[in-house]
């Protein structure tokens, strides 16, 4: 049912990777004189306003994550299936942090990098999809032991 306490991880996590694709996840400072660079999920903007769409990739992964997890949500019929596109999810926002950690090290010749609160964003989805496929994992074992008293 749409109802669940899975539902409610999933549509959490769907809203708060939202969120962090809005958000600038970074800056870069240079050492010397100049004005800071902004890090988003799809470009790295420059202090005259210019935009290098070389990140593009964090952008990709978040949101390839989004119809993953609406998929998810309304896919309660078949729990396995339902786990394992959480499991999946979960796999693509540690993957975020693979390439938000390499681009980070990559681009910061010359910059002192700095974290920005979007950055954690996505933990906290991966704490929302985990707490939702152990929901679904739950059900999914009660349905098995209800089938085996039948």
């Amino acid at each position: 049912m749409i109802q669940r306490k899975q539902t409610i991880f999933l549509f959490l996590a769907l809203l708060v990777t939202i969120a962090c694709l809005c958000l600038p996840v970074g800056s870069f400072e240079p050492k010397g004189m100049g004005a800071e660079n902004q890090l988003m999920n799809l470009w790295l903007s420059d202090a005259n306003g210019g935009r290098n769409f070389n990140v593009w990739a964090l952008f990709a992964i978040l949101l390839l994550t989004c119809p993953i997890d609406v998929f998810a949500i309304f896919d309660y019929h078949n729990r396995k299936r339902q786990a394992r596109f959480c499991m999946f999810s979960m796999l693509m926002i540690v993957g975020w942090y693979i390439v938000y950690g390499v681009f980070s090290q990559v681009l910061m010749t010359g910059f002192t990098f700095h974290v920005e609160f979007a950055a954690s964003l996505p933990l906290i989805v991966l704490i929302l999809l985990w707490l939702a496929r152990r929901a679904i994992l739950a059900d999914e074992a009660m349905v098995r032991a209800a089938d085996r008293i039948r």
